[in-house]
């Protein structure tokens, strides 16, 4: 009988050898990873289950969409603070948690720990990135240290006090539409609308030097600004549009990459048309002359600047920082703004002598504007505006993502790698306030108000999206 020659198995063995080892090496490894994973996720999940957190609309979505950027979104804020005033765990979808803190002493553990462990939360800023690049509010660490000191002259009160005049101007343009309007008789103004065509069109004269003339006429430049400030608040709510390569196939997608490309292109015009006219001299003596003739701008700040080793901003850094102060600049002057004259119009024996004090100030004087040097004058005003920034704040919560494990005085942790919220809006407060603060945003949706030339409805605004800082 033939004997059966098995020395090919032993020879195949032999080569696949070294195959076999890698593919157990790299089983193991995997093994490995996943029981980590799920030995880490148990632990922050521990930890998690320590926060009371409201129900969910679905097991999907999570909380996603419970808090709407409307007004019915500022109510449910405030409900949710009045029943968990220590703070409360959300799910944005079915897998990332975010606890939001409310109480100070709470907030204040996430607050002192320094900026290499607070991390800014990634998750809405990255929708912005294509928008603003990496601007003061995206950027962090050295580059971000880095421009801020480059961009702290931009502030200095000599560059921003002849602001005051295009403010002046930009307001006049306002008020002659409200004076428009009313005259006519009864008619009702977006008040929120009206103050954000304010701040933009003054914004663009301090950043650009440029006259768009948008509160009279479409401006595309300016459109294009609110339909991405719009565009990023929406795709925040739609889980599955956070995936980048599905949203830039969809409507939405193409319409803010459009946007994008319009706001760049406008930005980068204006950065090479002044390139062009800079001075080989030295730039603090030319701004010093500039100064005399003309009032400064953002850009020609930003173009001159250098840092301690003699360096200058690129092109692109400038962009970024101008598209993010024209952002950042327009939407939360126009909301503060808003609710300081919604909360005046809501008192108006308050608003009276804030009138008072303007006409004392304002006596015997051939100019009826206020200049840089009243500013410091008008101290009931300002209190009324602190108290209005304190009350309705243009940024309602801050987001930050830590590196390490938080521990808050309560006992409780906040795992790393989780997002905090820090709640600006409220602070933990009482049923019968509560029922008041509700009361109070169901009456700023509509307030009639009546003027010396007629009647004005004023809209008051509702927050337009996740303000984060």
């Amino acid at each position: 009988m033939p004997q059966l020659d098995l020395s090919w198995l032993g020879a195949s063995l032999e080569a696949s050898s070294p195959w076999l080892l890698v593919l157990l090496i790299g089983a193991s490894w995997l093994l490995a990873h996943v029981l980590t994973q799920i030995y880490s996720f148990y632990g922050t999940y521990h930890h998690l289950c320590r926060f009371p957190q409201p129900p969910k609309r679905n097991w999907f979505l999570g909380h996603l969409g419970m808090i709407t950027p409307t007004e019915q979104g500022l109510k449910q804020v405030t409900r949710l603070v009045a029943t968990y005033p220590q703070g409360f765990m959300t799910w944005m979808g079915p897998v990332i948690p975010i606890i939001t803190l409310c109480h100070p002493d709470i907030i204040r553990s996430v607050l002192n720990a320094s900026a290499a462990v607070a991390l800014k939360e990634v998750i809405f800023y990255t929708f912005l990135k294509p928008w603003l690049g990496d601007g003061l509010l995206l950027s962090s660490g050295d580059k971000w240290s880095r421009h801020r000191r480059m961009l702290t002259p931009a502030f200095h009160f000599n560059i921003l006090k002849p602001y005051v005049k295009i403010f002046n101007d930009s307001t006049n343009i306002m008020h002659a539409k409200w004076q428009r309007l009313a005259s006519g008789g009864s008619a009702r103004l977006d008040m929120f609308e009206n103050i954000s065509l304010m701040t933009l069109d003054s914004l663009q004269k301090c950043v650009f030097s440029f006259d768009s003339n948008c509160q009279e006429k479409p401006s595309e430049y300016i459109s294009a600004i609110l339909e991405l400030s719009a565009l990023v608040s929406k795709r925040f709510q739609q889980l599955l549009l956070h995936i980048d390569s599905l949203y830039q196939l969809t409507p939405n997608g193409m319409r803010f990459h459009k946007a994008c490309r319009l706001v760049h292109n406008f930005t980068d015009a204006v950065i090479q048309d002044r390139r062009h006219t800079l001075p080989s001299k030295d730039g603090d003596d030319f701004l010093k002359t500039k100064a005399k003739s003309k009032t400064l701008d953002f850009i020609d700040v930003l173009l001159l600047t250098k840092d301690e080793h003699g360096k200058e901003l690129s092109d692109e850094d400038i962009r970024a920082e101008a598209d993010t102060f024209m952002f950042e600049g327009h939407d939360t002057t126009a909301s503060g703004l808003s609710w300081i004259l919604y909360n005046l119009a809501r008192h108006p024996e308050y608003q009276e002598r804030c009138r008072q004090e303007v006409r004392e100030l304002l006596r015997d004087r051939k100019s009826p504007e206020i200049e840089w040097d009243d500013l410091n004058q008008l101290p009931f005003l300002t209190m009324c505006i602190k108290e209005s920034l304190r009350l309705h704040p243009p940024v309602t919560v801050i987001s930050r993502c830590c590196t390490q494990d938080i521990s808050l005085p309560d006992g409780r942790v906040i795992p790393k790698g989780v997002l905090s919220a820090s709640s600006i809006f409220l602070r933990p407060i009482t049923t019968q306030l509560c029922g008041q603060i509700l009361r109070s945003i169901t009456r700023s949706a509509l307030t009639q108000r009546t003027s010396r030339t007629g009647h004005l409805w004023l809209l008051f605004p509702s927050p337009l999206g996740p303000g984060t800082a």
